[in-house]
């Protein structure tokens, strides 16, 4: 095992454009990151440059407290995993699995087949080692590229969106498997993906990428309640935060359905006619018929017309679509290259009871959770409602229970 310490790190071709834009970022011994952006926002360039597959143009890459920029892949003593399996199709599982052994010029055949038997136990492979890719399942076949990776005994796992071709169900049962795997073995583990479930559930920490940059570093809990910035609020969590224009009018936040007083956190941080953007989940609102009326007061009601529901058995989501009006769009539209997609939208995706009897086409009457609202500023997309203190605990948490489990 080993320590993965980046330090301004750039990948940039021969055009000048940077697919990777001065990253830093250290992972612990142990530690299973995980990588997270939309298409094209440099994560699996930065994987590749851990690994050795790309060239770094500028920066350190320091693995095991040795700097690794020169060294071959073959010399860093890593194992990557990808998408596509990459499995020899005319080998057995067990000698696909083998097979970087087979590499090796001091290791026995005695060896090879402990260390192969023990990683196909893991991996619960013991009843297919003599079976060919082409009859295996395609959960089947990852968890025998995960088997090779396994058997070399490297410093470092990398994973490369190695669930994206499963369907769901077996993404599931894989991203279990993955997990468990990694916390018997404690090997440090980089994951790349695109999918907000692996996100949420994988990592110890996760590293926001976008654009090359990289927008945050948190556990999965700070990055879904305390964001540092727009892009990172909308881009965790699905179905994704919702974005309402605000304007600042005296000590009061016209909202489009509700007005609320200016938060005191910002309060300092405004003026009059000034307008933000105000970021509420789905799932802090609901069906305020349906709610006591203690928790009804500790947020805000209003009305408006249900356009669709979609049911799903625990919950439902309504969606509710809303003018911002003529002035607050012109200046949106002035924004448009500062603000993510996101904050154009013009309708609320709202999470409610399932028991819920709301229709489609009706009004109905919403609770929303104003408390746990969030304020941007459209220009700079900073969240001016991130609490340091309660991010700072959380942060601390994440590291104490990091630390119990690598000792």
């Amino acid at each position: 095992m080993a320590a993965i310490e980046m330090r301004n790190i750039v990948k940039e071709y021969g055009d000048g454009f940077k697919a990777v834009n001065d990253v830093s970022l250290d992972i612990a011994d142990g530690e299973f990151m995980i990588l997270v952006g939309p298409s094209g926002c440099g994560k699996s360039t930065l994987l590749r440059m851990i690994v050795g597959l790309e060239d770094i143009t500028s920066g350190d890459m320091v693995i095991g407290g040795n700097r690794v920029n020169e060294k071959a892949p073959r010399d860093r003593n890593l194992s990557m995993v990808f998408q596509n399996y990459a499995l020899y199709p005319h080998l057995t599982v067990f000698e696909n699995i083998a097979f970087p052994l087979r590499l090796k010029k001091n290791i026995t055949e005695e060896e090879v087949r402990r260390r192969v038997r023990d990683a196909a136990g893991m991996l619960e492979l013991d009843e297919h080692l003599e079976r060919k890719p082409a009859n295996l399942s395609g959960g089947q076949r990852q968890r025998v590229a995960m088997g090779r990776a396994i058997v070399r005994e490297v410093d470092a796992f990398l994973f490369d969106e190695p669930l994206s071709n499963l369907d769901a169900k077996l993404r599931g049962q894989m991203r279990t498997e993955i997990s468990r795997m990694q916390r018997r073995l404690g090997t440090t583990t980089v994951y790349v993906t695109h999918d907000q479930t692996e996100a949420m559930t994988l990592g110890d920490r996760v590293a926001v990428l976008r654009r090359g940059l990289l927008q945050q570093v948190a556990s999965p809990r700070e990055l879904y309640e305390q964001p540092v910035n727009m892009f990172v609020a909308g881009f965790i969590g699905s179905p994704p935060m919702n974005f309402l224009p605000a304007v600042v009018t005296g000590t009061r936040l016209k909202l489009p359905f509700l007005e609320i007083d200016v938060p005191e956190r910002v309060a300092g941080k405004v003026t009059d006619g000034q307008l933000l953007i105000a970021g509420l989940r789905p799932d802090h609102f609901d069906d305020a018929r349906l709610l006591d009326p203690a928790k009804r007061e500790r947020g805000a009601v209003f009305r408006a017309r249900v356009d669709v529901t979609e049911w799903l058995g625990d919950a439902q989501y309504a969606y509710v679509p809303f003018e911002a009006g003529e002035e607050v769009t012109r200046q949106l539209a002035e924004l448009a290259a500062e603000l993510d997609s996101e904050a154009l939208r013009t309708q609320l995706v709202v999470k409610i009871d399932a028991m819920s009897r709301m229709r489609e086409g009706h009004e109905g009457e919403f609770w929303a959770d104003t408390r746990r609202m969030h304020l941007f500023d459209p220009r700079t997309g900073e969240n001016l409602t991130r609490d340091e203190a309660a991010a700072a605990e959380l942060a601390e948490l994440e590291r104490e229970k990091l630390q119990e489990r690598t000792g």
